[in-house]
Parts: C-alpha cells; structure tokens; sequence
C-alpha cells in the first residue's frame, strides 16, 4: 500500500516514516528538502502537489506538515494560517482530484481546547473548544475544512488533537527537551544548576512512537469526518517530570527556580480522554511517560551542544 507522508523529515514524521514502513508500506516523504525517499513541494504551489499525487496515486496521506510554533504564531499570524490551512486546502484539493479514495489523516493538537480550567481533568472530543492563539485557530480551521471535504465530497478524512508527545530527536523549546539538556549540561560541569519554571501543572505525555501508531491505526480503522484525540490518559507534574529525570542520570543535578520561567496556568491538569480512539481502533499506549524520558535523556547525552 502506497503512503504519503508530509512534513516527513520533521522529529515525528521519521517515527511515522518506520512504523508505516514496518507495517508493510511504501513510503513516500514530502517536504521543503529533499531527501531519501523523500520529494521537495511546498505545499502552498497547489499546481504542484496535484502533479505530485497525481503521479504517486497514495492510498494513505498523513498530513503533519505545518507551523507548528505557537508563540512564533503571533508574529507571523496570516503566513500561519496559509501553512496550516491554505496547505492542508491544496493537498485535499490534489486528492479530491488525484485519488479521492485514498484515507487522509490530518493531525492537529490538543491546543484547540485552549482555556480548559476544570474541564481539564478529563478533555473529550465534545469538550468546547476556546482557541486561544493564532496557531490553535489555524488547527481548527483545518480541521473544519477536512470536515467539510469528507461531507461534500464523500472523502474519508479523519482529524486529530494530539496531546503532547515526546522521545529521542525532539528539539529544545519542549519541557521535556529542556530539561534534558539542562541535566546533561549539568553533568558536563557546563551549568551548576536547571532553571526551571511552574513545577504544579501536570500535563498528558506519550512516547511518539505510540502516537505514530495511532495515526496509523487511525488511517487504517478511523471513521471519516471524526476527530480522535491522541494521549496516553495519564498525566505527570513538571515536577515530577524533572525528579524523574534527575533519578534517571544518577547525578546530584541543582535545581535553580527562573523567575522569568514562572507562568501561572489557567489549566492545573490537562488529561487526554482517548476511549474514543480506542474504540475505534483498538489503540492503546504501549510506552511509559520513563520511557520517553530515558530515550530523550539519551538523545541529548550523545549530542555534542
């Protein structure tokens, strides 16, 4: 079965890349650069991504190309919305036109939900959504759109809010990532200290390789026109997360509060209802939140920063 994947040199489009590949695919990647297997189409240049499904014909197209940067959102809002929506309107338009039998799935992010307060404790599809930034508006204007296509045009299309997810290759910027590099940095005697912020949220984490399953799984059993949120169900502190971590390098690592770290959050707890996904499609997390901490930890150790 022929797979497209975009944004397939990304830290999770590598992870998809392997799993659709293990599990008996023909994997094409497309992105910006070019690569092993993978073709160069900006996926704003509608004319060319037509040619390129039209030649390629996939069964199966994981949508993951896209800004992702949520504060980098606010100051970049409209070229934010014409990568995440007018992009994701092109690769639907070249499908429609190029191999509307084929299965999208177009991934999108748990930021959606935005402002939860209590209704963070157990987040639902149904939960209301209150975007908060120009990132998560663009979310749901995607998502809204694929909705539409699979109704209009009897396409199966399924959407995604992925919670947050982690593991070896992630870039700095995420809590996890930093941390690490911080412990790491610490052991090398580069720092005496990890500056950390609010230590009390506890949010949801999987391990990417149980995320990549899903979007497969997703492709393979999800039910068109839905929306299936992607978490492990289980939530951790910053706290913990970082004690963890610590116990994890063995080394007597300080830790230095930053003040300009410090946000105070609206949500406290923010946990991933996925019975939903699980019911479609039998997914369940097979990783545990040490796991994504050890290969992260590991990740960052072989580095040279």
């Amino acid at each position: 079965m022929k797979a497209l994947i975009t944004g397939s040199e990304g830290f999770v489009g590598k992870y998809l890349r392997a799993e659709l590949e293990a599990n008996g695919y023909d994997v094409t990647g497309l992105d910006l650069v070019p690569g092993e297997k993978t073709v160069a189409v900006n996926l704003l240049e509608a004319d060319r991504v037509e040619a390129l499904l039209a030649e390629l014909k996939p069964e199966v197209i994981i949508h993951l190309a896209g800004q992702p940067d949520v504060g980098r959102s606010w100051k970049i809002p409209a070229k934010t919305f014409e990568i995440n929506v007018i992009a994701a309107v092109n690769l639907m338009e070249a499908m429609r036109k190029a191999c509307p039998e084929g299965r999208l799935v177009l991934v999108g992010s748990s930021d959606e939900y935005g402002r939860l307060l209590e209704a963070g404790v157990s987040v639902s599809e149904e939960t209301a959504v209150h975007p908060m930034t120009p990132y998560a508006i663009s979310k749901i204007a995607q998502e809204q759109m694929g909705q539409a296509y699979a109704r209009a045009y009897g396409m199966h299309i399924c959407m995604t809010r992925s919670f947050n997810h982690g593991g070896a290759g992630q870039k700095t910027g995420f809590m996890i990532p930093d941390f690490c590099l911080g412990i790491v940095k610490a052991e090398r005697g580069e720092t005496d200290a990890v500056s950390v912020g609010n230590l009390a949220s506890k949010r949801d984490f999987t391990h990417v390789k149980d995320v990549v399953r899903a979007y497969r799984l997703i492709a393979e059993k999800g039910r068109s026109g839905e929306i299936y949120n992607v978490g492990s169900g289980k939530t951790h502190s910053a706290g913990e997360i970082l004690d963890r971590l610590i116990a994890l390098s063995g080394s007597a690592v300080a830790v230095r509060p930053d003040p300009a770290r410090m946000r105070p959050s609206d949500t406290p707890v923010i946990c991933c209802d996925r019975s939903k996904l699980t019911r479609d499609t039998g997914w369940e997390p097979q990783l545990e939140i040490d796991d994504i901490l050890r290969d992260t930890l590991e990740y960052y150790r072989a580095r040279q920063e």
